[in-house]
């Protein structure tokens, strides 16, 4: 009979261990940042006075309101080779909010971009942010014809 209580005892222990670790699986999987993203969206590129208007749709959900977002933008033409390099800056972008951003660049001609390359995220800053998650957790998409990506 003991040895039957000593059993009962090992899997209620157990099971009160294994009851007590769901709560710091939870926990550790959330900080870990599984489900943090800061999206991008090339929307549309348009013709206008100045040269080309770029359309940015963006959406935080990296967990905390970010004060100042900036990229570093490599224009590729249709033949692969590098135009030019930009800094778009996105201001602030609170968390859970999403918000468009447009940027009119001179001398740059929309039907001749072949791709969009996000080089490096310039300025991420917010509070408990750490200055890499806006490249880090960068997720991007394009409806406009021009590639558009990481």
């Amino acid at each position: 009979m003991a040895i039957e209580t000593l059993y009962s005892r090992v899997r209620l222990v157990a099971l009160a261990l294994a009851v007590s670790g769901v709560p710091a699986i939870a926990q550790e999987t959330s900080q870990s940042g599984g489900d943090k993203s800061l999206t991008v969206e090339l929307n549309a590129l348009q013709p206008s006075q100045r040269g080309c208007r770029f359309t940015f749709v963006a959406t935080n959900r990296l967990g905390a309101e970010l004060k100042s977002v900036g990229f570093e933008l490599v224009l590729f033409n249709k033949a692969g080779m590098v135009s030019r390099i930009i800094i778009v800056d996105f201001k602030d972008l609170p968390e859970g909010k999403t918000k468009v951003r447009q940027f009119d660049f001179s001398g740059i001609q929309c039907a001749d971009l072949g791709r969009v390359l996000v080089n490096d995220a310039t300025d991420c800053a917010g509070d408990g942010v750490e200055p890499k998650a806006c490249i880090r957790y960068l997720k991007t998409d394009t409806r406009a014809e021009t590639e558009f990506g990481v």
